[in-house]
């Protein structure tokens, strides 16, 4: 009875060491890998977006937009650069309080809660990169616009204003 398990013990150790052997393994000892940046995820643009001041238009985006679980969550984490004049636009089924955050984001944003009547409602500039800290709206949102930091000073854009968006994509 013995036999059959140093047999099944000794075929096991050699498994375990055949697949420490291989090269592909993952390196379980030590930190987990870095991302790899050498190949940035890359700006698609689904649409475009206007923002208005006293109904007039201030400035255009290109945007990205996030209208699905998984692209909400995934928003702009592990991006390093978004090209000029453009942003991600956050699409949500219902107006409700927003909470954001940071965390796997290396780009500092301004990021601005705005309401179903496309009204921006509150705005966090200059997010920390990384933080883990909750950036919370200040009111009900349906929509939320993440943009390089300093966007909103060097355009002007202040709460109150409004926006328009179209999807220019056949994605929908």
């Amino acid at each position: 009875m013995t036999r059959p398990i140093v047999l099944a013990a000794t075929l096991l150790g050699a498994l375990v060491l055949l697949g420490a052997c291989n090269d592909d393994a993952p390196d379980m000892a030590g930190d987990p890998p870095e991302p790899d940046y050498d190949d940035p995820i890359p700006f698609t643009k689904h649409g475009e977006l206007d923002v208005l001041q006293n109904d007039t238009e201030r400035i255009s985006l290109d945007i990205e937009i996030a209208d699905s679980d998984s692209a909400r969550e995934r928003g702009l984490m592990e991006r390093e650069q978004l090209p000029e004049n453009s942003g991600m636009l956050f699409v949500f089924e219902s107006e409700e309080e927003r909470s954001f955050w940071m965390a796997n984001t290396p780009l500092s944003l301004d990021i601005m809660f705005i309401d179903a009547d496309l009204e921006i409602v509150s705005m966090e500039k200059y997010a920390r990169p990384y933080s883990t800290e909750r950036i919370l709206s200040n009111a009900p949102a349906q929509y939320v616009l993440e943009v390089p930091a300093g966007f909103a000073d060097s355009h002007g854009v202040l709460e109150g204003d409004r926006i328009r968006w179209e999807r220019t994509d056949d994605d929908s």
